[in-house]
């Protein structure tokens, strides 16, 4: 098949790699003008690092180099997806610097027309690979002609290129997730001074628990994920969750007293509302080397349960006022306020096919629609092992094309897209991304993939996982027992 792949992140990459081997004609594209997606060097904000460490974070045939940190830098993670191109041989599989901007379906959605850089061509399928952080969301604030004026400047974490941009300047870091933190880190040692307006906090977890334990001993294993109740409970996890989860809640709120004390949140003052078990119900967040330490010299000032209601102009200089009406200087107002999934390419009409009434992203296995035709998503199921559930989505894709594989019927296929969208909802208070963020059950979401295509990994393997954190390379032998079964269905 001739396939198009939109976009060159992960999962983009991933998707090439995987569906090539099988024999199709891939052209991959971007309107960056480098490989990376949300690492491209257009997007990286000054102290960008990884959450994962780098046994945790790679494709499975590709590790991170020995000599990078445990925590990459965004440089090195650009670096090592460009390692990943030559070492593939995907680099004339590119069409970098190019934005498609039209994708729609031929007249009997047989395949589809992309438009990228004024030129269109045919092919047979879409992989959707623009991943789920694709456009920055800036709240739509009063008087910000007013900032503008008074020569403020408000963009977003990823506008934010280098530290010469707020040297000297009065920063406002609006949000609390791990961007905003990130970016007010490395900022506040430059800058006049710098404020964190956080409407919501959020519990973080550092890097090494009681300064020995590495959190990816506690997070990125099967006990850590199961420790927080799934759609449906098996084997050990019911055992954990009996008895209104008494047992999970325990053990998580012995991490959470941990880490208060750890933190020093009660003495900053940053101890969350919510129970350190509902970590779960938003993206779990790694606390950011120095943050805390600079919230405790002053060098941070966090506003908790703040908002910024308007921009005002004082004195000729640029201002903005909170909800509790205290005025900050707001030289700069950087927004990590999370992103919008979007897929601007398609028409209104696909749009619609692709989404229920609230906008959640009607996908089976999180990977194919019901109503379109020729067409599936790689990377929307964003998870702890985000490079490894997308480059397992790209598994099952290359399975399902060459029916290597036998889906269910589409009413149950249906009914398990909108019984999973209902429990998402509730369990995440409405913070699933469109129904596209998997966090915690990253496991979980790459095993109901696996399994359906038959292509999962041995039980001792998945044992091992309980226990030590999961291991992209367990994985590499996936993609080559696929090549094996697609070519035994094609003969």
């Amino acid at each position: 098949m001739k396939i198009a792949i939109i976009g060159a992140g992960f999962a983009g990459l991933a998707s090439a790699k995987v569906l090539g081997s099988l024999g199709h004609d891939i052209t991959v594209f971007d309107k960056t003008p480098d490989v990376g997606g949300v690492w491209s060097a257009t997007r990286r904000y000054p102290g960008l690092t990884t959450q994962n460490n780098k046994q945790t974070y790679h494709l499975s045939e590709l590790k991170m180099p020995r000599h990078y940190p445990q925590w990459l830098a965004s440089e090195q993670v650009q670096e090592y997806l460009q390692t990943y191109v030559d070492k593939f041989d995907l680099a004339g599989h590119l069409r970098l610097g190019t934005e498609v901007t039209k994708v729609t379906p031929t007249g009997n959605e047989d395949g589809w027309l992309i438009t990228a850089n004024g030129e269109t061509e045919r092919f047979d399928h879409v992989v959707v690979a623009n991943g789920i952080f694709s456009k920055p969301v800036i709240p739509e604030y009063e008087g910000v002609a007013e900032l503008e004026a008074a020569g403020g400047r408000l963009i977003s974490t990823g506008d934010l290129h280098s530290l010469d941009e707020v040297a000297g300047r009065h920063v406002l870091m609006v949000g609390y997730g791990k961007s905003s933190c990130d970016v007010a880190a490395v900022v506040a040692p430059v800058a006049a001074s710098t404020d964190v307006i956080a409407r919501d906090l959020l519990w973080k977890v550092p890097r090494k628990v009681l300064g020995v334990l590495n959190y990816k001993y506690l997070l990125l294993t099967r006990f850590g994920e199961g420790l927080f109740p799934y759609q449906e409970l098996r084997g050990f996890e019911k055992v954990l969750h009996a008895k209104d989860s008494r047992i999970a809640n325990v053990l998580t709120e012995q991490v959470g007293s941990i880490v208060t004390r750890q933190l020093k949140l009660e003495q900053l003052g940053l101890v969350p509302d919510k129970p350190f078990h509902t970590i779960a119900k938003a993206s779990v967040s790694l606390a950011t080397e120095g943050f805390y330490e600079a919230v405790l010299d002053g060098t941070i000032k966090v506003h908790r349960q703040r908002t910024i209601t308007r921009f005002l102009e004082k004195d000729s200089k640029p201002y903005a006022e909170l909800s509790d009406g205290t005025l900050l200087r707001a030289d700069v107002v950087v927004c990590g306020t999370g992103f919008r999934q979007e897929v601007p390419f398609f028409d209104d009409d696909i749009q619609r096919r692709l989404t229920d009434a609230d906008g959640n992203f009607l996908l089976y296995r999180h990977i194919l629609p019901l109503d379109v035709p020729n067409l599936t998503f790689a990377g929307y199921n964003s998870s702890f092992f985000s490079p490894l559930s997308a480059e397992m989505a790209a598994v099952w894709i290359g399975s399902y094309l060459a029916g290597a594989h036998q889906l269910p019927p589409v009413d149950e296929m249906r009914r398990f897209v909108t019984e999973r969208i209902a429990w998402m909802e509730a369990r995440t208070d409405g913070h699933h991304a469109r129904g596209t963020n998997v966090v915690p059950f990253s496991m979980h979401n790459i095993d109901e993939v696996l399994d359906e295509a038959g292509l999962n990994v041995s039980r001792f393997t998945k044992a091992m996982q309980w226990l030590l954190p999961v291991r992209p390379s367990s994985y590499r032998r996936v993609g080559r027992k696929l090549a094996k079964r697609v070519a035994a269905v094609q003969n």
